[in-house]
């Protein structure tokens, strides 16, 4: 497998929305949206096996302090490959002079962040006002 990593912001409502579904994320309903939140995003790096778009992570920030990452994506066949780790690994080498990078993450996933050197924080929680389910 020879993946390609690219840092781009423009796609084609197809490629965000079959990525989205594949990990059966409900934004994927919304490729449109997608497609200007991607452009709107300080940053979105990618994963590419030849043309096709297999894994994304989006990032916003304030410029100086705090980064936030949004989304971390790959397409489950590219799933444990080290896809995912590449990606954060760009975006913490991107943002290591921020005070905070930070994200919200499913419980399912917080052992994949603990090991990119995030931790739980204590007293905290995530709070939000959504229609979107995942």
């Amino acid at each position: 497998m020879d993946i390609e990593y690219k840092s781009i912001r423009e796609f084609t409502p197809q490629e965000l929305q079959e990525l989205f579904l594949s990990v059966n994320w409900s934004s994927g309903n919304y490729p449109d949206r997608l497609v200007a939140a991607m452009k709107n995003s300080a940053t979105v790096f990618t994963a590419w096996d030849n043309q096709k778009l297999v894994g994304l992570i989006n990032v916003l920030d304030d410029s100086v302090m705090t980064a936030y990452i949004h989304y971390l994506l790959i397409m489950p066949e590219y799933q444990h490959a080290g896809i995912g780790k590449k990606l954060m690994e760009m975006v913490i080498d991107k943002y290591k002079s921020f005070l905070r990078i930070l994200l919200v993450a499913y419980d399912r996933e917080t052992e994949f962040y603990k090991h990119c050197g995030f931790e739980i924080g204590e007293e905290k929680v995530p709070m939000f006002i959504t229609s979107l389910w995942t």
